[in-house]
C-alpha cells in the first residue's frame, strides 16, 4: 500500500482553453435571454415591443437553453433536473417581463397618454380657434 495519493492528470492547454470557452459560452447563454428581453424597449421597434417581442425572446431563450438542459439530463440521469430548470427559467422570465420591464420603461401606472392633438404644443395648438 502506497502512502502517496495519485494526483489527477492536469488538463492540457487545449483542454483548459476548451473548458474556459465552454464556461464563457454557458455564461453568455445564461445572460442572453434577459439581455435580449430588454432590446424591445431600447430599440423601440414594434416587432420587438409588447407581447409579441416577449414571446419571441422567450422562445429564443428556450432554444438557447437546450444544450444546458441536455447536459443536466446526462448529469443527473433524470428529466427532473431539466424540468426544474425550465420552471425556474419560466418564473424568472415572467417576473422580468411583468415586474422589472414595466418598472424600467414606466408602463406600470396603467394610464394612457393623451392623444397628440390634446397635448400642449401638439398639432391643434397652432390652429386658430
Amino acid at each position: 500500500m502506497s502512502i502517496f495519493v495519485a494526483q489527477p492528470e492536469r488538463r492540457s492547454l487545449v483542454g483548459r482553453t476548451w473548458a474556459a470557452l465552454a464556461a464563457a459560452w454557458g455564461v453568455l447563454l445564461g445572460v442572453l435571454p434577459h439581455v435580449l428581453h430588454h432590446v424591445g424597449p431600447l430599440a423601440g421597434a414594434a416587432l420587438l415591443a409588447g407581447a409579441g417581442g416577449t414571446a419571441l425572446f422567450a422562445v429564443i431563450g428556450l432554444a438557447a437553453s437546450i444544450p444546458f438542459l441536455l447536459r443536466l439530463r446526462r448529469r443527473f440521469r433524470t428529466w427532473v433536473a431539466p424540468a426544474f430548470a425550465l420552471v425556474v427559467f419560466a418564473a424568472m422570465f415572467t417576473f422580468s417581463s411583468l415586474v422589472i420591464a414595466p418598472a424600467i420603461t414606466g408602463r406600470d401606472n396603467g394610464s394612457t397618454p393623451a392623444p397628440a392633438l390634446e397635448q400642449p404644443g401638439g398639432h391643434a395648438s397652432h390652429h386658430a380657434k
